[in-house]
Order: C-alpha cells, then structure tokens, then sequence
C-alpha cells in the first residue's frame, strides 16, 4: 500500500513537474518578442536623444561596430559593447556614439553614451543608468537637471584637453552644489571618449555597414517612450565627502 502511494506521488510529481515546464518554456516563448522589441524602442530612444532622426538615414540601432577588447577598459566596459554608427544617404559616417563606464562615481559606475561628430566634437552625452545619491549625484541624469548638455559641441580643443576638469579641480565643467565626484567622473569618462574617438578616427569614421544593418528592416512608425525612470539607489554622499 505504501509503496503503491509512493509511486503515485511520484507520477503526480513528474506530471507537475512537465506542466510547469512546458508553461514556462511557452511563456518565455510568447514574451520574448515583445521584451526585445520594448528594449530595442528604449535603446533607439536613447540614440536618438543624441543623434536625431533628422541626422541620419540608416537604423543607428543596428548599424554597429565591435570595440575590440583591447578598449574596453579604456571607455570602463569589462564586457564589450558596440559603436553606433549615424549614416548619411550616401553611406558616409556623421557621427558615432560609444557606450562608457565612468567607474568612480560616487555610488558605483555611471554608464553613459557619448555622442562624436565626424569634426571630433560632442553630439550629446546622455547617462543610462547610476546609483548616484537623489537630489545630488543624479543630476547627471538628463530626467532631473540639464547639466549634461553642457557637454554639447564640446571638443578636446574646447576647451583644450587640460581644461577637460569641473571647477573646483580648476577646469572648464561646473559641479553640483554639495555633489563633486559625481561630475568629476562623467566629464574624466567623457573626455576619455574624445581622446578614443580622436586617437581611431580614421578606423571609426570609415567601418563599414555592418551585416545587421543589412539584414534587419528600418523599423517604421514612431519609436515608444521608454520609462524615464533610471536605475538610482539612495547613498549618503554629502558635501564633506566630495
């Protein structure tokens, strides 16, 4: 009788066990279209916020370049990542937006994406996630102040590149009341870029359209609002610790 309850139990199990599976394995079937094209939208977003529509002609979002390993701890990635690439009608490059990592800010990494004009200056800076302190750090973050467009048409020329420091550092950038570190480590991370940008122009402004870009369709209509939420955690950065 025992042993007769046992191997029922036993089947019953393993028959839950193929439902829930087969539930899950259809789900993530059924979900995964949508979630990519939900992040796809939220990336494009983000692209667009630094290169418009207007500025180029192919799918930025797609239209990419590989950063060899050898950079990657230059612009603060320890997993890789790829240049967008903005194209005009005839194929020639306009701009290119590098994904970075500030690794110092003060509550952790700041990831940015860095926006080059083909003449080295800067299309526009936007921060895509932080964990710097509410009210202080995260005014990098272009949802709570405007501070960050003040990188806008920025070059290593101007100001020159000794200057590429806020204020209180003796440089060109301003700082946040109460909050230095934070801006210390987007504009050094900023600057960074340029000298990347500057130092393989020629390779950058000159790479081909990638295999992507060829095989997926420019998508049409408008790209979705993404959530303007970021990714914020509350520290205890202060102005005696800046």
């Amino acid at each position: 009788m025992l042993k007769r309850s046992m191997a029922s139990n036993a089947v019953i199990l393993t028959l839950f066990a193929l439902v829930t599976a087969g539930t899950l394995a259809i789900t993530q079937i059924t979900t995964r279209e949508p979630i990519e094209r939900a992040i796809r939208a939220a990336s494009a977003k983000a692209l667009l916020e630094i290169i418009p529509v207007e500025r180029h002609s192919n799918d930025i979002l797609v239209d990419t370049y590989p950063i060899p390993k050898t950079y990657w701890e230059r612009l603060g990635l320890d997993q890789g990542g790829d240049i967008n690439l903005a194209r005009e009608d005839d194929g020639r490059i306009t701009a290119v937006i590098v994904p970075a990592v500030a690794p110092d800010g003060y509550s952790g990494p700041i990831k940015m994406l860095v926006g080059v004009n083909r003449d080295g200056t800067v299309a526009g800076v936007r921060v895509t996630a932080h964990s710097e302190t509410p009210g202080l750090g995260d005014k990098v973050d272009i949802g709570k102040s405007d501070w960050i467009l003040g990188f806008d048409g920025k070059s290593l020329q101007n100001p020159p590149a000794e200057m590429w420091k806020v204020q209180k550092d003796g440089g060109a950038f301003d700082q946040f009341t109460g909050a230095t570190i934070t801006p210390r480590a987007v504009v050094n991370q900023v600057r960074d870029v340029l000298e990347f940008v500057a130092a393989h122009r020629e390779q950058l402004f000159s790479a081909p359209v990638s295999r992507r870009a060829v095989e997926v369709p420019q998508p049409q209509g408008e790209v979705p609002q993404p959530n303007s939420d970021r990714e914020q955690q509350s520290s205890d950065e202060s102005p005696e610790n800046n």
